[in-house]
C-alpha cells in the first residue's frame, strides 16, 4: 500500500502562467469538453462584437479551417500592444498573458461590453496549441506567436501602409486541454445569426474551409437587429403584429452600491405555430436567462391575467393562467446591455443583477398594458390563446394523473391482465416479456417457456392502428392498455394539446426485454406492425434504448433422419438442401406457433442460448410505420401510386387467379 504523502507548508502550490488555465480549463471556459471549447471561441468574437458596437467596424469575419483551426478578423481600432507606461509592461503581456487585465474596467472606452473581467483573450491563448495574433494599428502591422501558452519571439512590429486598421486572432483549441475540439459548422452558424440580431447593422461572414482550395460562405446582418430577427423566425404564422420596444433606466443592486445604466430592447409577437424566447446581454446569449427570464415571466403572467380577469374571458371555477400558457404561444427576444453586469460565472449564460431584473419587469408590465389598451383587437386574440392553451394545459395535466394511477398501477392477485402469465424473478435486468398472437401461441409459450425469468401476453386479435387514432379512442382500447400495463412504464404523448401528457419513466420499465413473438405470415406480420407502431407512437424511448426485440421463428422445419434444420428464410432453406444433398428429408412448412410443439418452441424462439433475435431500432419502427400508414391509413393516392410503382414484385404472392 502506498504510504501517504505529508500534508504540511509545503503542500500549498500556486499554478503559474499558462498552468492557471490549462489545468483547470472548466474554471474559466465552465468545462473542459466541447462546450468549454465553444466558449473560448465565443471569448474572441465578443472582443470583436464590443468594437464593432463601440462604433468601429462594421464587419467580422470567422473562418474555420479543414486542420482545426479557427479565426476570427474585425476591423476596428486594433488591440494596443506597445509599452504601457501606467502598468510599467508592454500590452501584449498583459493582454495575452495576464489574467484580468484589459481595457473594459471603466466606461471610457467601451460603455457597454461583454469582455468585462479581461479573461477571455488570455485564456483562450493558454488553451491553444497555437495562437497568431495580426494587428493593424497607426500605421504599422504587429504580430505575435504563441505555442502552448508560451510566447515565441516577442512581439514584431514594421511599417503598413494599407488603411485598414484591426485585429486578426488564429488560433487552434488545444487537445491536451480539451476533451474535444471540433466545433459543428452549424455552432458558427447559430453564433453569427445570433450575433448579427443583437449587433445591428454589423455583417458576420462565417468561412468554412471544404478542402485545400474551397470555403463555403455564409453572412448574416439585421439592419433593424432583434425586429428582423423576430420577423424572420415568424415568418408568415403570427396572429399579431411584430412589436418592439426600448428604454434606458438608471438605478443600483442595493442601497450602498454606486447607480449604473441598463438599456433594454424587446421585440415580440405572438403564433401558434413557432415558440421562442431568447435573453441577451451585452450581445451574449443568456441560455439560462436569470435576471430577464424572471422579468418576463413576472411581468406578463400578471398583466395578461389582469387583461383575462378585467374583460371577464375566466369561466366559472376556472383556474389562472401560469407561464407555460403564454410561452407555448410567444416569440419574445430581448438584448439588453449595462454598464456593470453581474454573471452567474464567466460563461456567462446567466445574469442575477437586482437592478435589472426589477427594471425590467416595469418596463414589461407598463408596455402590455399600453399594447393592449392601444390594440384591442390583438389583445383579445393574445388572451383567447393563452386561454385556449391553458385549459389544454390543465386536461391534460387531469389526464396525465389519469393515465398514471390505471397505467402504472401495481399488478398484484387482485389486479392482474387477462391471460398475462408472469414470471418468477423480481430482477428487471433479467425479465423478458413476450408479447404473442393470440390464445393458442399463449399455451405454447407457455410450455416453452422458462418460468423464472419469461413472461408471455398474448394480443387478442389485430390491435387499434395507432398512427391514425386520437389519444382518446388509444387509451379507450383494452388491448393497448393491457400491453402498457403490463410494460410498466407508462407512455409518451407528442401532442402540443396535450403537452406535459407524458407519463414515461424508463425507471417503471418492468423488463430488459420486450419480444414480440407472431406467426411468420401475412397476418402476423401485420399484427406485429401494429404493435411496433403502438410502441413506436407511445413510447419511443423503449426503441432508443434498445429494448424492443423480434423474435423469429422459422419459416421452415426439414427433417433428415434423426436430424432436424430449421429455415427462416429461402435462401437458408436452399443453404440446408446443399448441405444435405441426396439424402432423404422432408419439409414442413412452419404452421404457426400455436401448433409448434414445445420442444421446438424452447429452441428455435424462446432459448437465449438457440433462439434469433432482431433488435428494432428507431429507424426500423419510422420506417415500418410510414410503410403501414401509406399502406393500410388514410394516403389513398399514396398507397395507389405504390401499388403502380411496385405492385408487379408481389404478384407471385397474391391470391388470385
Amino acid at each position: 500500500m502506498a504510504k501517504k504523502k505529508d500534508y504540511g507548508n509545503d503542500s500549498i502550490v500556486q499554478l503559474k502562467g499558462a498552468d492557471r488555465v490549462r489545468l483547470r480549463p472548466g474554471v474559466i471556459f465552465g468545462s473542459n469538453d466541447l462546450e468549454g471549447c465553444k466558449h473560448a471561441l465565443f471569448e474572441i468574437i465578443s472582443n470583436s462584437a464590443d468594437e464593432a458596437r463601440a462604433g468601429v467596424g462594421n464587419k467580422i469575419i470567422i473562418t474555420r479551417f479543414l486542420e482545426g483551426s479557427i479565426e476570427v478578423q474585425d476591423f476596428g481600432r486594433g488591440i494596443p500592444l506597445e509599452f504601457n507606461k501606467k502598468e510599467g509592461i508592454e500590452n501584449w503581456k498583459l493582454v495575452f498573458c495576464e489574467m484580468y487585465a484589459g481595457g473594459k474596467y471603466d466606461e471610457d472606452s467601451y460603455q457597454y461590453s461583454l469582455g468585462l473581467n479581461g479573461l477571455g483573450l488570455c485564456a483562450t491563448q493558454y488553451t491553444s496549441e497555437f495562437m497568431d495574433a495580426e494587428v493593424h494599428s497607426g500605421g504599422f502591422k504587429y504580430t505575435l506567436h504563441f505555442e502552448e501558452g508560451e510566447n515565441i519571439g516577442g512581439l514584431h512590429k514594421e511599417p503598413y501602409d494599407k488603411k485598414d486598421t484591426g485585429t486578426r486572432i488564429r488560433w487552434k483549441p488545444d487537445i491536451k486541454v480539451f476533451t474535444e475540439i471540433d466545433i459543428p459548422a452549424e455552432h458558427f452558424k447559430d453564433i453569427i445569426e445570433q450575433q448579427a440580431a443583437v449587433n445591428n447593422g454589423v455583417k458576420f461572414v462565417f468561412k468554412n474551409q471544404i478542402n485545400a482550395s474551397k470555403f463555403e460562405t455564409f453572412e448574416a446582418q439585421y439592419n433593424d437587429g432583434i425586429v428582423d430577427y423576430v420577423k424572420k423566425e415568424a415568418g408568415n404564422d403570427a396572429f399579431t403584429s411584430i412589436q418592439y420596444w426600448e428604454c434606458e433606466r438608471k438605478g443600483r443592486d442595493r442601497e450602498d452600491l454606486n447607480d449604473y445604466k441598463v438599456k433594454i430592447t424587446a421585440a415580440m409577437c405572438f403564433s401558434v405555430k413557432k415558440q421562442l424566447k431568447k435573453y441577451f446581454h451585452n450581445s451574449s446569449y443568456l441560455e439560462h436567462g436569470g435576471s430577464p427570464d424572471k422579468a418576463f415571466k413576472s411581468a406578463f403572467v400578471n398583466q395578461i391575467n389582469a387583461y383575462l380577469k378585467a374583460n371577464n374571458k375566466y369561466a366559472k371555477n376556472e383556474g389562472q393562467i401560469n407561464i407555460q400558457d403564454i410561452e407555448d404561444c410567444i416569440i419574445f427576444v430581448v438584448s439588453s446591455f449595462s454598464t456593470q453586469t453581474s454573471y452567474e460565472n464567466q460563461t456567462k449564460k446567466s445574469i442575477t443583477n437586482k437592478f435589472i431584473q426589477e427594471a425590467m419587469t416595469d418596463f414589461f408590465r407598463k408596455q402590455l398594458e399600453v399594447y393592449f389598451i392601444e390594440n384591442k383587437m390583438d389583445a383579445d386574440k393574445i388572451a383567447n390563446q393563452v386561454l385556449i392553451n391553458m385549459r389544454a394545459r390543465v386536461k391534460a395535466e387531469n389526464t396525465r394523473k389519469t393515465l398514471k394511477t390505471s397505467l402504472q398501477s401495481k399488478m398484484d392477485m387482485t389486479n392482474r391482465i387477462q391471460k398475462f402469465v408472469d414470471c418468477r424473478s423480481k430482477d428487471v435486468n433479467e425479465r423478458e416479456v413476450f408479447i404473442v398472437e393470440g390464445d393458442s401461441a399463449l399455451g405454447a409459450c407457455k410450455q416453452a417457456r422458462d418460468a423464472s425469468f419469461q413472461a408471455v401476453i398474448p394480443v387478442r386479435g389485430k390491435i387499434l392502428n395507432c398512427l391514425k387514432s386520437d389519444y382518446d379512442k388509444i387509451f379507450k382500447n383494452e388491448i393497448i392498455t393491457d400491453l402498457i400495463k403490463v410494460l410498466g412504464c407508462g407512455v409518451e404523448v407528442k401532442s402540443k394539446a396535450a403537452k406535459g401528457l407524458s407519463a414515461f419513466d424508463m425507471d417503471s420499465l418492468r423488463w430488459s426485454k420486450i419480444m414480440i413473438c407472431t406467426d411468420a405470415d401475412v397476418d402476423g406480420f401485420q399484427i406485429r406492425t401494429l404493435i411496433l407502431t403502438m410502441i413506436y407512437r407511445l413510447m419511443p424511448k423503449l426503441i432508443e434504448a434498445g429494448k424492443v426485440y423480434i423474435a423469429e421463428s422459422p419459416l421452415y422445419e426439414v427433417t433428415c433422419g434423426d436430424q432436424t434444420y430449421f429455415a427462416y428464410n429461402e435462401i437458408e432453406m436452399d443453404e440446408i438442401k446443399e448441405e444435405i444433398g441426396d439424402k432423404k428429408y422432408t419439409v414442413q412448412r412452419s404452421k404457426g406457433l400455436g401448433e409448434n410443439e414445445a420442444e421446438m418452441m424452447a429452441l428455435t424462439t424462446m432459448n437465449p442460448a438457440t433462439r434469433r433475435l432482431i433488435k428494432v431500432m428507431p429507424d426500423d419502427a419510422e420506417k415500418t410505420s410510414q410503410m403501414f400508414d401509406l399502406l393500410l391509413g388514410d394516403n389513398l393516392d399514396g398507397r395507389k401510386e405504390y401499388i403502380a410503382d411496385y405492385g408487379h414484385l408481389y404478384l407471385d404472392a397474391a391470391d388470385v387467379s
